[in-house]
C-alpha cells in the first residue's frame, strides 16, 4: 500500500514512449516479408574479437572493482580522447570516471550533482528522453531551449547539450559550443555534453565540449558523457564514462562510491581494449556509413526530406506537414518500424527518426520497400 503523502518515482515520469508503438509494430510485423525495426539505436553487429578476448581474460578477478576504474582503464580513456578527439587532454587519475552505461549516468546525473526542487535544467528542444527523466526524478524543472536567448534571465543550474544529436543528428560547431561554455561560466552553470555519437560524424566535424578550441583547455564546469555502445557495439556491456572538471568528477566519484555504483571488473578489461583498438571502431564506422548512404538515398527517393543528420545513427526525415504518427503508419505499411519525432519533444511532431542500426541486408531490403 502506498502512503497518500508519498509519490512513487514512476508517477513523476512520462509514459515509456516505445510502448505507444505497439500498434505500428504489429502492423509492420504483418508485412509478408517481415518486420524491419529501424526505431531503436540497438547495435546489431558483432563485438570485435579483441574485445571479447579481453573480457574473458579479465573474468577471473574475484575482488570488488574500483569505482574510478583500473589505472589501465583510466589511462585508456584519457589516451583515446586525446587521440580520437583533437588532442583533448585529461589527467587519467582525476578527470575520468567509468559508468555503467550512459543512460544510467544521464538518468541519475541531476540527483548525483545535488540538483533538485527549485533548480532549472536546460535540455535541447529535441532531446533524448532520459534527460527529462533524470530531471523529473530529481524534482527539478525542465526548460527546453536551443538558443541562449530562449533561456533569458532564468537561473539555471545544469544544461545539457548533445552533438551529434539524438534524434536529429545535428552537429554543433566549435563556435556554437564555445558560446555555450562562455555563457555557462559567466553564470556558474554546469554543462553536461552528451557525446555518445561523437565518433560518428558524417557531413560536419563533431567536437567534444573538452576540445581546446571550445574550452581553451580549461574543463571547469564541464562534463563530457561518452559511450562505446554505438562505436564499438558494446550496448550490452554498459560501457561509458564521464570526463572533465576534476572537482565534478570527484563529487560524482564520492557519491557513486558510497552507492556502490561501479563497473564490473571484466567489463573494465573489455572497455580498456576497445579504447586501445582504434581499428575495430573504424570498421564499425564504415559499416554505418555504407548503411547511411543506401538508406538516405531511398528515403529521399520516396519523397522525404532529410533534415540535419550530419552525424549519429539516424536519419531525421519529414514529408511536408504530415504528422509524425501518420508517417510511422506509412512506414509500417511497408513492414518498417520507425520512431515518431514527438518522442523527443513537441518540436518533433512532423518528423520520424530512422535508425541505421540494422544489418546490411535489412537496410537494403528496407530501401527496396521504399
Amino acid at each position: 500500500m502506498v502512503r497518500p503523502d508519498r509519490i512513487p518515482a514512476g508517477q513523476r515520469l512520462p509514459a515509456f514512449p516505445w510502448d505507444s508503438l505497439a500498434g505500428a509494430k504489429q502492423k509492420a510485423a504483418a508485412y509478408p516479408a517481415g518486420l524491419i525495426d529501424l526505431s531503436v539505436g540497438t547495435p546489431v553487429d558483432e563485438v570485435a574479437d579483441s574485445i571479447r578476448a579481453a573480457l574473458a581474460a579479465s573474468a577471473a578477478a574475484p575482488g570488488y572493482p574500483r569505482t574510478v576504474g583500473t589505472p589501465q582503464l583510466q589511462e585508456a580513456i584519457a589516451s583515446a580522447m586525446a587521440r580520437r578527439y583533437n588532442s583533448v587532454e585529461l589527467d587519467p587519475a582525476t578527470q575520468v570516471l567509468p559508468v555503467v552505461g550512459t543512460k544510467e549516468a544521464i538518468g541519475t546525473l541531476p540527483f548525483l550533482l545535488g540538483v533538485g526542487e527549485g533548480h532549472t535544467v536546460v535540455i535541447p528542444e529535441l532531446a533524448y528522453p532520459t534527460y527529462e527523466v533524470g530531471v523529473a526524478l530529481a524534482g527539478a524543472e525542465v526548460l527546453r531551449a536551443d538558443s541562449l536567448t530562449q533561456i533569458g534571465p532564468r537561473a539555471v543550474t545544469l544544461m545539457y547539450v548533445n552533438s551529434p544529436a539524438n534524434p536529429s543528428g545535428k552537429v554543433l560547431g566549435v563556435d556554437h559550443l564555445r558560446k555555450v561554455v562562455e555563457w555557462a561560466r559567466a553564470r556558474d552553470v554546469i554543462v553536461a555534453s552528451d557525446e555518445c555519437y561523437l565518433g560518428l560524424s558524417w557531413d560536419e566535424e563533431a567536437v567534444s565540449i573538452l576540445d581546446p578550441r571550445v574550452c581553451g583547455g580549461d574543463s571547469t564546469g564541464l562534463l563530457a558523457i561518452q559511450s562505446l555502445s554505438k562505436t564499438s557495439n558494446l550496448a550490452s556491456y554498459r560501457a561509458g564514462w564521464f570526463a572533465g572538471d576534476p572537482d565534478l568528477i570527484a563529487e560524482l566519484t564520492s557519491v557513486r562510491r558510497n552507492c556502490g555504483l561501479m563497473m564490473p571488473g571484466p567489463i573494465q578489461g573489455a572497455m580498456t581494449q576497445a579504447l586501445i583498438d582504434d581499428s575495430q571502431e573504424a570498421v564499425q564506422r564504415e559499416r554505418y556509413r555504407g548503411r547511411r548512404d543506401v538508406l538516405a538515398q531511398a528515403v529521399r527517393d520516396a519523397g522525404f526530406t532529410i533534415d540535419d543528420s550530419e552525424g549519429g545513427l539516424y536519419l531525421w526525415a519529414s514529408r511536408g506537414i504530415e504528422d509524425c504518427r501518420d508517417l510511422v503508419d506509412w512506414f509500417a505499411d511497408r513492414g518498417i518500424l520507425v520512431a515518431p519525432g514527438e518522442f523527443y519533444g513537441p518540436k518533433g511532431g512532423r518528423h520520424v527518426r530512422i535508425g541505421l542500426t540494422a544489418t546490411d541486408e535489412a537496410v537494403k531490403e528496407a530501401a527496396s520497400r521504399l
